[in-house]
Formats: C-alpha cells, structure tokens, sequence
C-alpha cells in the first residue's frame, strides 16, 4: 500500500484544528494534531511526518521556537498559520526555515494547495538524487543522510535547507549564483524583496564548515551579486 503523505497540525484552536483535519482527511492525508508545542516535538519524534502546519501563537508558547526546536529534532517542510498579516512575523518566520505563512481566516483548500507546492518543491530541487554521494577534496556531501563527511571519518550533520543550499554550491563550484537563482535551485520558489532565507541558511552553513564564520574561504559574498563556493579553499582544513 501506498504511504500517504502525513501532516502534522499544531494549533491550540479547536474550532480550527478539528474541521481542518477533517478536511485533510477527506483529501486523502494522513494528520497528527498537537494543541502545544510539547505534544508535537513528542509526536515529531515517534512519527514519520512530511510536513508541520503550526499556529504562531500556541497558547503560552511559541510557534516560531518550534519551528526552530523541529529544524533540530528532525528537518522538514513547515507551513506557518497566523492570525496577524504582518510582515515582520512572517519575514521572522521565512528566517527561521518556514517554507510558507498563510494568514487567518483562510479557506482549507488554499492550505491544501500550499501543502502540495511545497511537497512538490521538496522533491524535485537539485537535491532530489537521494543516493547521491558528492565529493569535493577530502569531504563527502551524503544527500540522502544529511551528512558532510569530514577528513578524519567524522560526520557533521545538516538540515535539510543546509543540505540542499550545499548540494547546490558544490555542484557549481565558483560561480555567483544570485539569491533568486538559489532560492529557485533549493527551494523552487522566487523571493521577495523581504526574504532573507537563503542568507540565513548561508549563515548557519558558514558556522559549520568555516575556520572563522566572520571571515569564510569557502562561501563568498560578492556585493550585489549573491555568493559563490570557492573551490580552490581546503574544506578539509575547518
């Protein structure tokens, strides 16, 4: 049998969570519901989830630590749901790996739609060969794994978004690639004058691969034109 794609929804909102799992059900998707940030960070744990669909506001907690806290305890898609439009939430949201914010009210099948276009674009960036193995000097990229494999054997594990902006520089060595071009290629989306996900991702790389993340030899920022993998830096020295 097939396995159906499973979301989790977390929203302290009854008259929200329950239709919208119904809904989701009828669509033929598997769901979990949380009502706090605890119940799902347990369920993200024990359960094979897709995608997370979270309210920014859960009651006494944070949507956006969660999104955070789920990049850590397993990487994935995550849909924001908000009772507020406003730019800065969601701005903060994209940063912190979201992959799409819907503001409430919102009619369920746009959710749905939301849903299947960000699954979609999971699994056909540059990144979808899942058993590929990519080798630059003396360091191993495991897409499948998530894992960059270091001189001495060690891995050093990455999130998806990490993994897949990686992938990406590693197969065009040297070229400046804009941040539309590298949204595009990890994410397949365009950006927008506010989104600064690709430059956080790049952040969150530089700490992990780069000597002295303040001045990197491996991801160059060139002005006005994005940022380029050099080749000619030894990852095997960080």
């Amino acid at each position: 049998m097939e396995k159906r794609t499973h979301i989790l929804l977390v929203d302290d909102e009854e008259n929200i969570l329950e239709p919208l799992d119904h809904y989701l059900k009828s669509q033929g998707l598997e769901t979990s519901l949380a009502r706090d940030a605890k119940s799902a960070l347990e369920l993200i744990k024990k359960l094979p989830i897709d995608l997370a669909v979270l309210d920014i506001m859960l009651g006494q907690s944070d949507g956006l630590e969660l999104c955070r806290d789920i990049q850590h305890v397993k990487p994935m898609p995550v849909i924001f749901l908000s009772g507020r439009a406003e730019d800065t939430e969601r701005i903060i949201g994209l940063e912190l790996g979201a992959d799409d914010y819907l503001a409430k009210p919102f009619n369920p099948r746009e959710l749905l739609a939301r849903i299947r276009a960000v699954l979609r674009r999971y699994a056909s960036p540059a990144t979808a060969s899942h058993d590929e193995k990519l080798k630059i000097g003396p360091w191993q990229l495991d897409v499948s794994n998530q894992e960059l494999m270091q001189k001495d054997g060690s891995r050093l594990e990455l999130s998806t978004g990490e993994t897949r902006l990686l992938y990406v520089f590693l197969s065009h060595p040297d070229m400046v690639l804009s941040r539309d071009e590298l949204l595009k290629m990890t994410q397949g989306r365009q950006t927008n004058p506010f989104d600064r996900s690709i430059d956080n991702y790049v952040s969150r790389l530089r700490k992990k691969i780069e000597s002295d993340p303040s001045n990197p030899i491996h991801i160059k920022t060139y002005w006005g034109g994005g940022y380029a993998f050099n080749s000619k830096g030894n990852l095997g020295s960080c």
